[in-house]
């Protein structure tokens, strides 16, 4: 039987802290950091040209959306595209994969509000 702590949750063992400890770290190095989900959340609107993009997100270097667009793409959530058979013209879309971050980013999001008026009730 599993000890409970303040009889509610079952105290994890040390391979399950160690197996979750893996999948988030796993989670937080796909779509961690401060552009990779405003660069996603972007996307969703359609499909985008780089320079569109660097407009929309406000505050991100070229480089660094470079970097991050990069990042993702070798994750599988967005891809590039050359509409019209053009190749001096490249547009970023999202893959159906990305539709499996909106969970993260609805509970990411409900709990950043939720943060927000707390810290606005304690100060």
């Amino acid at each position: 039987m599993e000890k409970m702590m303040n009889d509610r949750m079952p105290i994890p063992s040390a391979q399950q802290c160690t197996a979750s400890l893996q999948a988030i770290n796993d989670a937080l190095y796909v779509v961690g950091g401060k552009w990779r989900l405003p660069i996603i959340i972007s996307l969703s609107e359609g499909k985008k040209r780089f320079n569109e993009l660097h407009r929309a997100i406000e505050g991100v270097s070229a480089k660094v959306l470079s970097n991050e667009l990069k990042a993702l793409e070798i994750n599988g959530f967005l891809r590039k595209t050359n509409p019209m058979d053009n190749p001096s013209v490249i547009e970023y879309e999202l893959t159906g994969y990305s539709d499996t971050l909106q969970d993260i980013m609805n509970a990411l999001s409900a709990w950043g509000a939720m943060h927000r008026q707390n810290l606005k009730n304690f100060f």
